[in-house]
């Protein structure tokens, strides 16, 4: 089949509710190689959308494809039963994970992974403390546990969840009209006050550097504040880091950049090279005993199947082998410098900002009022995409996040690309 064919055939029989990438591309994909896909008719695109930041180490990575090609063979499900890829898959990930979170579940999605640690949460809470705290803006998934932590409504729904919403450290466009430092941190003030004066809230879940928001990289001082406060009020913290979780920050976790000890971790994404792999890590008490360690707490259909523990402890590997973590906050600050340079060139750019080789740039129409600019952020999108490199659209906001393995050459192309790009919808 050719592109007309394939979209033919996908506009009339498939709901159309895909990314809004997706809608705008009108490009069909056919494989992938390191940094690059290359779409049907033969046309290669730089891949800064890594998929959807799943292919931390490229696509089709030798060693990740022999690994899943030998496991084909011999082996791709049997419920949750035990098999050699997924003890492997453990000692990888224990490899990289703290001391404390000593135990670990498989899920296929980070929602089902967020649903999970629901569970784990109000297995072992006291019956006093029953609402859960997170963040706004934050994004945890579809499914209705994940929406309830940010009272995410659908059409008539009104089962939003009671959990308390905090403020994240948005500087750029603080809902509190303050500036930074001379604020003193009130968005996490108050973050603090909810916590302190609500006994009964069991656990506060958050993504340390907020993804589908925009990238929203917090002060350092941010999660200092709350982290103790949540220590002391007995809340447990629940990372989620779904989209940072295998270095794509530069540090195997997110947390770890702010010294965050999180008693629950969720990860999925870059961990297993775009295999349906997700997972949770915990403490001994929380997932080691007690009403979540019982039988089937944490069983799954395709959770922990032999294809995806496979993928996931492959790619660990690579990363291990091929000391790609050692490179990523280099990488990420010649391609974080170089955005920097195109924001002072093009006034359509109202704000840069990232961490390792996680970054976004927000579209305005005016710099001073900051209003937000979706169609100039769509052109850009279109235009990057007919110049043959793919990066992540949504609203106002264009994410970038390529391999960690990426070149310092594939770095320079795609900002070259970018400026170019920035030039043609300005004119």
């Amino acid at each position: 089949m050719n592109t007309e064919q394939v979209l033919d055939i996908e506009h009339r029989l498939m709901s159309p509710g895909v990314s809004q990438e997706t809608q705008l591309a009108d490009v069909v994909f056919e494989r992938g190689e390191g940094s690059y896909l290359f779409d049907i008719e033969g046309r290669s695109y730089l891949d800064f959308g890594a998929g959807i930041f799943t292919q931390n180490v490229g696509h089709n990575h030798p060693h990740v494809v022999n690994e899943v090609k030998q496991q084909v063979d011999k082996l791709w499900n049997v419920h949750d039963g035990s098999t050699e890829a997924r003890a492997k898959a453990c000692v990888a990930l224990h490899k990289h994970l703290p001391d404390e979170l000593s135990r670990v579940a498989f899920f296929t999605t980070g929602a089902e992974a967020v649903e999970a640690a629901i569970r784990a949460v109000f297995s072992g809470a006291p019956p006093q403390k029953q609402k859960l705290a997170a963040l706004r803006y934050g994004f945890h998934g579809k499914t209705q546990g994940a929406r309830s932590l940010v009272h995410w409504d659908i059409g008539y729904s009104n089962e939003s969840g009671n959990s308390v919403l905090g403020y994240a450290a948005n500087c750029y466009r603080c809902p509190l009209g303050r500036t930074y430092p001379s604020c003193d941190m009130q968005c996490a003030q108050l973050v603090n006050r909810h916590i302190s004066s609500k006994p009964n809230i069991a656990a506060l879940f958050f993504e340390p550097v907020q993804g589908a928001a925009g990238v929203i990289v917090p002060p350092q001082e941010y999660w200092s504040m709350i982290t103790q406060v949540c220590k002391d009020n007995g809340v447990l913290l629940v990372a989620d880091e779904v989209v940072s979780a295998g270095g794509r920050t530069g540090r195997f976790l997110a947390s770890q950049h702010y010294g965050i000890e999180p008693d629950l971790v969720v990860g999925a994404k870059g961990l297993s090279s775009g295999f349906p792999f997700s997972m949770l890590a915990g403490t001994e008490a929380l997932m080691g005993q007690g009403e979540f360690a019982g039988a089937g707490a944490t069983s799954s259909t395709f959770g922990g199947n032999p294809m995806s523990c496979t993928a996931a402890y492959a790619t660990l590997e690579v990363l291990d082998n091929e000391q790609v973590l050692e490179s990523v906050e280099a990488k990420g600050k010649r391609l974080g410098g170089g955005l920097r340079d195109l924001m002072h060139e093009h006034e359509v750019i109202g704000d840069v900002r990232g961490i390792g080789l996680l970054w976004a740039l927000e579209f305005v129409s005016c710099r001073k009022n900051k209003t937000p600019a979706p169609d100039i952020a769509a052109q850009f999108y279109q235009a990057c995409m007919k110049a043959g490199v793919r990066v992540c659209l949504g609203g106002n906001i264009v994410r970038i996040g390529p391999p960690l393995n990426v070149s310092d050459a594939d770095i320079d192309k795609a900002l070259a690309v970018f400026d170019q790009c920035l030039q043609t919808i300005a004119s």
